[in-house]
């Protein structure tokens, strides 16, 4: 005959007493604090474009991937583009950006590097988060180019059908 192991509880338990909610430690959102010779780091994406900012106080230009931003976007709605988390929060002349981008396309990196930069400016400055996602900058635009399948000539697009 097999015997049943049974789970013996002890005869004393302590209940688990809860802490007050006055007792508890009320937590304040963290604020990054930019030093002179440190920056703040963020990244954006767009479709298949990455680009990583590093805000800085002590300098006062746009570098992107080691050049300009005139040299990297020669085309002046791409500078608009980049400019525009700058221009929204009113730090235009105040704040350097170092800027890495790789992948995509020229928009796609421009807009990437709007997304990385507001989100930077954020760490900075938690105030603007309302401003900056009413203005539409915070948001991610996940469009991504759909992978082809096998079987079919694109994403979708079969082959043509002939009956005989």
């Amino acid at each position: 005959m097999v015997e049943k192991k049974t789970r013996k509880t002890p005869a004393t338990t302590k209940p688990r007493i809860k802490k007050a909610d006055s007792e508890k430690a009320v937590k304040e959102p963290k604020k990054a604090v930019l030093a002179e010779d440190r920056y703040l780091r963020a990244l954006g994406r767009r479709k298949r474009a990455t680009a990583v900012a590093k805000l800085y106080r002590s300098k006062k230009e746009i570098l992107i991937n080691g050049k300009t931003l005139n040299d990297y976007f020669p085309i002046l709605e791409m500078q608009k583009i980049v400019q525009e988390p700058l221009k929204v929060a009113d730090l235009l002349g105040k704040f350097g950006v170092e800027i890495t981008s790789r992948g995509g396309g020229v928009r796609g990196q421009a807009e990437a590097s709007r997304l990385a930069i507001a989100r930077a400016i954020i760490k900075e400055n938690q105030e603007l988060k309302k401003i900056f996602k009413l203005s539409g900058l915070l948001t991610r635009d996940a469009r991504e180019k759909e992978r082809k399948k096998f079987g079919l000539k694109k994403a979708r697009r079969a082959p043509q059908w002939r009956k005989r």
